[in-house]
């Protein structure tokens, strides 16, 4: 709502990578006024300059369009790779049996290496072993002289370097990986907005970087990524110990039966609107965007449904940094967003979300205020907030009144990118409440929002309860 193409801005935020295909500062702000609110920056590519170059871009294209836009690291986690095959590409053929042995380099063509130095040691007989990204399996046959034995049940090509999942198989390898604390240092000085933690299997892995990232001055948003089958056994407790959560199906549909991730997407979205953290569902949601125009209609479908299962956002992958098409896809996405969103309307004001983090009084000032405001057929609501966590439970009302989050701290503004239907607006006002009903008139007329007799509904605070928003104003546009 604050560059040319907002009036078209779907409520539903979309998080776009960043990579070569966005790699300048005119590419992004194309992203960003086709409605790509949050940048991610992906630590399992490029190295440390790269990145710092993309923040630099990230940060001006804002600049240049002039809207608060979040930029999301995300951290590689304790991923098992292939090491370097012997004849590369590899074809396995089913029956044929391969072996595990030591080392990060293979000698001879039956043998396959890990970058996961423990593995030959925590396989067992029995144990699947999935390979580039679940297209070949293998089952552990036997264990013998050091080596790891594995009979191929679904063939296909392997390259170098490529992924390994182990379904099933309970691993000691830490979720917060060495390389990871570096990025996450590197994140926290750096002010970014959120830092996910990718394998992420129980709720102390969360707080852990949590403590990581605090210890470094930094007030980012940790994003628990759900990709293990034991995360989502403790999901509740994840959720909990998480400032938000990405649904990644991507490894999730590996290691566990893809037939079920749908309803696993549902229980993870409903978990997180329960207690009121945002939640991005991920992975080939426009995945054949990367060589065409036109997305599959299973994949326009994917990204309705999960509107409609109540995600904060949907993210682009390899469709904004390596795709041909990265504008086209985000545009595509903001365009699905907009004709599934009026569905939302039919299941009218949802009820009131009390976040375990964010005083009950804010939590009840911020439902009725969404009561008030459908009852005086307001034209927006304004909400000054201090951390941001009284937008983000405005978030989760889901009704259509357009919410504008204003705040005095950049870092909080830019954090409300993340938050279904809240628009951040920089250099308001926020603590003088005649200026700040002026430059809201002001900033409504300019854009065709506000008319004289419109009525604002204003959420804010006071100094007689610090620590909580605790009054709701009712204005009427002179």
């Amino acid at each position: 709502m604050t560059n040319p193409s907002a009036a078209y801005r779907a409520r539903t935020k979309i998080v776009a990578t960043v990579g070569p295909a966005c790699g300048s500062v005119e590419k992004l702000v194309e992203l960003i006024n086709a409605g790509a609110s949050v940048f991610r920056i992906n630590t399992a590519h490029g190295t440390q300059e790269e990145r710092e170059k993309k923040l630099a871009d990230i940060r001006a294209a804002s600049e240049k369009v002039g809207q608060p836009v979040g930029v999301l690291v995300d951290l590689a986690g304790p991923k098992i790779r292939l090491g370097e095959l012997f004849a590369d590409p590899t074809m396995c053929e089913v029956g044929e049996v391969f072996r595990f042995v030591p080392g990060t380099k293979s000698n001879a063509a039956d043998e396959l290496t890990s970058t996961y130095a423990a593995l030959i040691g925590e396989l067992a007989v029995g144990d699947p072993v999935m390979l580039a990204d679940g297209t070949v399996s293998m089952v552990v046959s036997a264990k013998e002289h050091g080596q790891v034995h594995c009979r191929v049940t679904g063939g296909g090509p392997i390259r170098s370097r490529q992924g390994i999942n182990l379904p099933g198989a309970k691993l000691s390898v830490a979720s917060l990986t060495e390389a990871d604390m570096t990025n996450a240092i590197w994140a926290a000085k750096n002010d970014v907005d959120f830092v996910s933690l990718s394998f992420v299997r129980k709720a102390v892995d969360v707080l852990l970087l949590k403590e990581l990232l605090k210890s470094h001055g930094s007030g980012a948003m940790t994003i628990a990524k759900i990709e293990k089958p034991e995360a989502v056994q403790q999901i509740a407790e994840i959720v909990a110990a998480a400032e938000g959560v990405m649904v990644a199906r991507g490894d999730l549909g590996v290691e566990m039966d893809v037939a079920e991730i749908a309803v696993v997407q549902k229980r993870i979205v409903q978990e997180c609107q329960k207690q009121g953290k945002p939640v991005i569902v991920a992975t080939q949601m426009l995945d054949s965007m990367h060589h065409n125009r036109r997305p599959t209609r299973a994949e326009a479908t994917d990204v309705a449904n999960a509107i409609l299962d109540g995600a904060d956002a949907c993210m682009l992958s390899g469709e904004t940094a390596i795709g041909e098409f990265p504008v086209e896809s985000v545009e595509t996405m903001n365009r699905i967003m907009l004709a599934t969103e009026p569905l939302l309307k039919d299941r009218g004001l949802s009820q009131a979300v009390h976040g375990a983090d964010v005083h009950p009084i804010t939590a009840a000032a911020v439902h009725g205020s969404a009561i008030i405001a459908d009852e005086l057929n307001a034209k927006l609501v304004v909400i000054a907030t201090r951390g941001g966590g009284t937008c983000r439970l405005r978030s989760k009302q889901r009704d259509f009144i357009p919410t504008i989050g204003l705040s005095d701290s950049p870092s909080v503004l830019r954090r409300l990118s993340l938050f279904w239907g809240v628009t951040p607006i920089a250099d308001a006002p926020v603590h003088d409440g005649p200026a700040l009903r002026a430059f809201i008139d002001t900033w409504g007329r300019d854009r065709g929002l506000l008319s004289i007799g419109d009525r604002v509904v204003f959420v804010t605070g006071t100094n007689f309860y610090p620590m909580a928003q605790n009054i709701v104003v009712i204005h009427e546009v002179e």
